[in-house]
């Protein structure tokens, strides 16, 4: 079972977002199951799951996992495909974010539209990459920094793009024969403070746990975006080349 996979067909996604299957695959991440199984946890007839797991199945969500002799009948045991799914922007491909139509690198909603870029990309390669049964070469970074105000925060985010500026100008070569194009993405974004709301057991402890303190108020998000992250003359490599569609069988590994 894979970690995490990519919906990128429309009516695959459809049938994801079905409540009742929705909660089938829920099951099925967890262990394989047949249908009479299911039936009992979800509350439904077992004809009514088997209808559901067809569904999941025709669209590559579930998979024979094996079978088994209960009485006279023989049971069809059932898994998911992968423990957690993501549905591409591929899937509302007339209607999903082009972050090519505007570029503003403090707006939260081109962050946004970066990221459903991002998705569908690695989503495409990773389709592509496993057909082709290469290992896709990617890297990604994830941390957290408390700044102690905004200035700290924009002096951070200023000295960020000049160092992956320079890294660029180093490293960029658009005429090496056989060299491959990659994206970078780097994004600032105030973390989501989640604070779990727990009920009361004796009168001393009537007073919540010591609350999660906010992280720093911001107005904005700060992103900067791809090898061409920094096309402002100061920090970015003059002669970039255009950027091109992702390309399924781009960017795997040697």
């Amino acid at each position: 079972m894979l970690d995490v996979t990519v919906i990128e067909d429309p009516e695959a996604a459809a049938v994801s977002l079905d409540p009742t299957r929705a909660r089938l695959l829920a099951e099925l991440a967890a262990g394989p199951a047949s249908a009479a199984m299911l039936a009992g946890k979800v509350g439904l007839p077992r004809q009514k799951v088997n209808y559901h797991l067809k569904a999941l199945e025709r669209h590559g969500l579930v998979e024979l996992a094996g079978e088994r002799r209960k009485g006279n009948v023989t049971e069809r045991l059932m898994r998911a495909t992968a423990a957690s799914y993501v549905i591409s922007p591929l899937a509302l491909a007339s209607v999903q974010p082009d972050p090519d139509r505007f570029r503003d690198q403090v707006s939260a909603r081109w962050l946004l539209a970066l990221g459903a870029r991002l998705v569908r990309d690695v989503g495409s390669l990773i389709t592509g990459a496993t057909k082709a049964r290469k290992r896709l070469a990617t890297y990604a970074l994830d941390g957290q920094v408390r700044f102690a105000s905004a200035a700290d925060r924009a002096a951070f985010v200023h000295e960020l793009t000049a160092g992956v500026g320079a890294l660029i100008r180093k490293y960029d070569t658009p005429d090496a024969e056989g060299g491959r194009d990659h994206r970078i993405v780097l994004a600032v974004h105030p973390t989501v403070e989640t604070v779990e709301t727990v009920e009361p057991q004796v009168a001393e402890s009537s007073q919540s746990a010591e609350s999660v303190q906010p992280a720093q108020s911001v107005q904005s998000s700060q992103s900067a975006d791809s090898a061409r992250l920094a096309q402002s003359p100061e920090s970015a490599h003059p002669t970039q080349s255009p950027e091109t569609e992702a390309r399924p069988d781009a960017g795997l590994a040697d």
